[in-house]
């Protein structure tokens, strides 16, 4: 009984091995198929590590195709500004000294979260990534003008680089849709 019990478990645990292999090979595969649709694509984008590490941090990213890519990396400029836009709203109290640059920017990130962030989620959800392009550079250019209107020192620099970078990026990625 010991005998054919254990000559059982060899004939069995064969396959069983073979298949467990077979499986963790084919989800390598598959990862390294969705990480390689995230290198092509960020070849094309200005910014390839910040476009490389901001998808591969978001766990949906390995099984989007290209438009859902840009959509995961529009959320990211989003967030970005969501984070810009309460710190202008910390250094408002803070710094009144910087009222005007700051009431700028804080109109500005407001545009980019209330207007050119939605546009470009409601174009790429329905297939328009012209009007997408168009809203991710808008949020680009917001970012840079906040920056500009301090006229020297902004304690807004590294925030505004990051909405600017995440917001080209994902106009590039777009791009690729045209």
């Amino acid at each position: 009984m010991k005998t054919s019990l254990s000559l059982s478990f060899i004939f069995l645990s064969r396959p069983l091995f073979t298949a467990t292999l077979l499986l963790i090979s084919h989800c390598i595969i598959v990862q390294s198929d969705a990480n390689d649709l995230i290198a092509q694509t960020c070849k094309n984008t200005p910014y390839y590590n910040l476009c490389v590490t901001s998808l591969t941090s978001v766990p949906t990213s390995s099984t989007a195709d290209v438009q859902g890519l840009a959509l995961i990396m529009v959320d990211i400029a989003r967030d970005k500004a969501r984070t810009t836009l309460e710190f202008i709203d910390r250094e408002l109290k803070r710094s009144p000294e910087l009222g005007r640059p700051l009431r700028f920017c804080a109109s500005s990130y407001d545009a980019i979260l209330t207007a050119d962030i939605p546009e470009a989620i409601e174009a790429l959800q329905k297939g328009d990534p012209k009007f997408a392009e168009n809203g991710t550079n808008d949020a680009a250019v917001e970012a840079t003008s906040c920056e500009d209107s301090f006229q020297g020192k902004s304690p807004l620099t590294k925030l505004n680089k990051a909405v600017h970078d995440t917001s080209v990026v994902a106009s590039a990625i777009t791009r690729l849709l045209l």
